[in-house]
């Protein structure tokens, strides 16, 4: 049986290198690509792959809020995240939007054909050089702390293009909503975090893997 794979990432040369991989390996086919998030949920639905490989640091909609939206709406799709982060944190937010496989992107094409073969088992892969120890230790302490997702998918969306530094009218024509829409979705997830600055929601969005430092510096 072939396995369809869906391939999501915004960097065109790294696509085409891990195309190649996949290419390589026996009984895989790659049926889709995205270049953004939204473009990898709309595909995961109209496609309905086996896998999706998402890469977690991508402009618009990151890969973490796109795992959710395709775990949520696009039923059977194994997803695989590809990182360039090995931390336990990023790791453990993967895990907890929907992803069943995590990988570094300089990780070898044997250990990409093993996380595929683990996750269409429904078995968990994570990457070789992630600790499985430290990443229990972790999640148990997240667990501990009561941890939960408070926010809507669109609130977790705007918050996402606050924190990359995007103004409220660039907002509202990246996702095609008025500004009042904007301003009282931003309203309310203030509210709902008592976070009542900017800084204070890019701390936020930080901490919960909702990006990553290096975004809020685009």
């Amino acid at each position: 049986m072939t396995v369809r794979v869906l391939l999501a990432d915004d960097h065109l040369l790294v696509r085409a290198g891990i195309r190649a991989l996949l290419g390589a390996l026996p009984d895989v086919e790659v049926v889709g690509e995205a270049a953004t998030g939204e473009e990898a949920v709309v595909l995961a639905q109209e496609l309905k792959p086996d896998v999706a490989l998402l890469d977690i640091s991508m402009q618009g909609m990151n890969g973490l809020e796109a795992a959710r939206r395709i775990a949520e709406f696009a039923d059977g799709v194994r997803i695989i995240m590809l990182s360039m982060h090995a931390s336990e944190d990023y790791v453990a937010r993967a895990l907890r939007a929907g992803a069943l496989g995590y990988l570094m992107k300089g990780s070898a094409s044997q250990e990409l054909e093993r996380a595929i073969a683990s996750v269409l088992s429904g078995e968990r892969y994570l990457d070789s050089h992630i600790s499985t120890e430290a990443l229990r230790r972790h999640m148990d302490r997240i667990t501990e702390e009561g941890a939960q997702d408070i926010l809507t998918a669109r609130q977790r969306e705007i918050l996402q293009l606050i924190a990359e530094s995007l103004g409220t009218k660039e907002i509202a024509f990246r996702l095609g909503v008025s500004t009042k829409t904007v301003e009282t979705h931003r309203r309310e997830l203030m509210q709902r975090l008592n976070i009542h600055d900017v800084p204070g929601l890019v701390r936020y969005a930080i901490r919960n893997g909702i990006v990553s430092v290096h975004e809020t510096r685009r």
